[in-house]
C-alpha cells in the first residue's frame, strides 16, 4: 500500500485488473459458461466495471471479438428510483438502464457495483430487477467489499474485502469516469464519524 495527497492506495491499476480478471473466471466457472449471462452494471461506476468483466468473460469464452460479445451479456441498472435513501441524500442524477438484447427472463443476473457497504443499493437493484424481468437466479460482483452491512447482502464474487472502520471513506476511480484506475482509501481507522 502508498500513501498519497488523496489517500491511501489500496488497489493500484494492475491490482484492479487482476481482481476483475479473477472475477470473471469465477462467474464463469460458478456458473458453466456465459450462455444464460446477463451482467448489469450499477451507474455510476458498477456500468464500466461490468463492461471490462463481461469483456474478460467474452476473452475467456474464446471470442474472436470479444468487445461485440460483451455487448450481448451487458446492461444498465439505474437503482435511483427504488433506493429507500432518497429524501436523506443529495439530489441524484437519473441515469439510463438498458437491458441486453435478450432480456432477464430465465437468465443468471450478475449485479456489477464498484464497494458494497451497507447493502441499501443492491436492496434497491433487487427491487428494479424484480420489475423488468424474472431472471433465474441474482448474484453479486463487487470490486470491493468494505462491510458494515444494514441488510442481510452478501456478494458472491470480491475483488478484495476491505475492512474499514465508518470513519473512513473508500474511493473506487475509474478510467472511463476519473482518467484513471485506483481504489484509495482515507480518513482515520477507528474515529467515530
Amino acid at each position: 500500500m502508498t500513501s498519497g495527497t488523496t489517500g491511501t492506495v489500496v488497489l493500484s491499476d494492475s491490482d484492479m485488473s487482476r481482481a476483475l480478471t479473477r472475477i470473471a473466471h469465477e462467474i464463469l466457472e460458478r456458473n458453466k459458461g456465459s450462455a444464460s449471462l446477463v451482467l448489469l452494471g450499477i451507474p455510476t461506476r458498477g456500468a464500466p466495471l461490468a463492461r471490462r468483466i463481461a469483456e474478460r468473460v467474452a476473452t475467456a469464452e474464446g471470442a474472436d471479438r470479444p468487445e461485440q460479445v460483451a455487448e450481448t451479456l451487458l446492461g444498465t441498472l439505474d437503482v435511483t428510483m427504488y433506493r429507500d435513501d432518497l429524501g436523506s441524500q443529495p439530489t441524484r442524477t437519473l441515469q439510463r438502464t438498458e437491458m441486453p438484447p435478450g432480456g432477464l427472463d430465465d437468465k443468471v443476473v450478475v449485479l456489477v457495483d464498484d464497494v458494497l457497504y451497507s447493502g441499501r443499493t443492491v436492496r434497491a437493484a433487487l427491487d428494479a430487477v424484480s420489475d423488468l424481468g424474472r431472471p433465474s437466479a441474482v448474484q453479486l460482483a463487487v470490486l470491493v467489499d468494505r462491510g458494515h452491512r444494514e441488510l442481510p447482502i452478501r456478494a458472491d464474487y470480491v475483488g478484495k474485502n476491505l475492512p474499514t472502520s465508518r470513519a473512513e471513506r473508500v474511493s473506487v476511480r475509474l478510467r472511463e469516469v476519473d482518467g484513471e484506475d485506483a481504489v484509495t482509501i482515507t480518513g482515520t481507522p477507528g474515529e467515530a464519524r
